[in-house]
């Protein structure tokens, strides 16, 4: 007897990584919809160092849960873009301290509210209830996973300032 075929399309993976997808395109659409030149990732970072201001590259890939490596790269297309100043820490000579741009400010305060507004469609056909319960479930996965991740999520000690 046979065992029966494996649908590979339904493993959580699978669909992790579809949804992912989902919401990349949607995020790209929403942002030229607007004009915003920004990729998900340049907005997290960007948002990151509203909260901090000042904050080093390696702080702020740990506060968005991204690669330190990779993460220089988006440093320098938002710092191309001239919406982040990096200058030398006052602290530590080798360390390189971000700030937002007046631009970058800017940018943030129109893309937020955009970003905000397309998180329903992610989990357009979810209805109000489930949208609340695949949140609640992906933020449990994703913080009991974490720990297993080269680029963990480090939160803030401090509390965040208000700009």
């Amino acid at each position: 007897m046979s065992e029966p075929p494996v649908d590979t399309l339904q493993f959580p993976a699978h669909l992790i990584r579809r949804l992912h997808q989902i919401s990349v395109a949607l995020f790209a659409d929403h942002m030229a919809r607007n004009d915003i030149d920004l990729t998900p990732v340049q907005f997290s970072a960007i948002e990151a160092v509203a909260h901090e201001p000042g904050v080093d590259q390696a702080t702020i890939a740990a506060r968005i849960a991204y690669d330190r490596a990779t993460l220089g790269k988006v440093i320098d297309r938002l710092e191309a873009k001239a919406l982040i100043r990096r200058d030398i820490s006052t602290t530590d000579r080798r360390a390189r301290v971000v700030t937002l741009t007046d631009s970058g400010q800017s940018l943030l305060r129109r893309a937020l509210p955009i970003v905000a507004e397309l998180q329903a469609d992610i989990l357009t056909g979810l209805s109000p209830t489930e949208q609340v319960q695949m949140t609640t479930l992906l933020t449990k996965a994703t913080q009991v996973g974490d720990r297993l991740r080269r680029a963990p999520h480090r939160a803030p000690t401090a509390p965040l300032k208000d700009d």
